[in-house]
């Protein structure tokens, strides 16, 4: 999920802000106590998101996959002040390391949080969001940008993550799996997409960010 040189990596974090104390926290509680930490925003990617956030500003945030909570936290720094946060996972077993972090960042009246599916999820919440973050299962992301992408307002972002996936997007057509066929895809239809402006960036394992015209 790294394409840097470590070295390379290594000098770009040294040049960014660090992790902060909480973030730092929660980092090492995951990969300690959950399996996949990988699947961690991780120290570069959420400084990414915090300094998106702190330039938009958002009211009113949905995040599609929540995971322990790292980048919910992440956009957290940046929300407006009267701002919220909608954050959906199908994992019931990790509400209790989100739960700790929101109340120790403070953010428990500002978070709330989604269990089930989030295609019967999202219908039913009744919000303008300003930020919409893909972070969940890879073959729905279509079907996720769908579901929001006509009611979302001009200037509204999505950021969907892990759209180079780990390099296998650069696999032949015919030779890949469904998770990667599916981001490939994705990717596609948010480029030829002409109600939004879109650039990949290669941070990390890819974040693709879409702004609404």
């Amino acid at each position: 999920m790294e394409f840097l040189d470590p070295k390379l990596e290594a000098y770009v974090v040294g040049f960014s802000d660090q992790e902060p104390e909480l973030l730092a926290e929660l980092n090492r509680e995951t990969h300690l106590k959950i399996t996949l930490p990988r699947m961690l925003a991780g120290h570069l990617q959420g400084r990414v998101l915090s300094m998106l956030t702190h330039m938009i500003k958002p009211k009113r945030v949905l995040e599609v996959g929540t995971y322990t909570g790292y980048s919910a936290l992440c956009f957290g720094e940046g929300l407006a002040e009267d701002g919220h946060i909608h954050t959906i996972d199908i994992n019931e077993e990790l509400a209790w390391i989100q739960d700790k972090y929101f109340e120790k960042a403070g953010l428990q009246s500002k978070v709330t949080r989604h269990i089930g599916n989030a295609l019967d999820i999202i219908p039913s919440l009744d919000e303008e969001w300003d930020i919409v973050f893909l972070d969940a299962d890879k073959e729905n992301y279509m079907n996720y940008y769908n579901q929001v992408i006509d009611g979302l307002k001009p200037g509204a972002y999505i950021i969907a993550d892990n759209v180079l996936w780990s390099g296998k997007i650069l696999d032949e057509l015919e030779k890949m799996d469904e998770e990667t066929s599916a981001l490939y895809n994705y990717s596609k239809m948010v480029t030829e997409d002409s109600r939004v402006q879109n650039v990949l960036f290669p941070i990390r394992d890819g974040l693709q960010i879409a702004r609404k015209l």
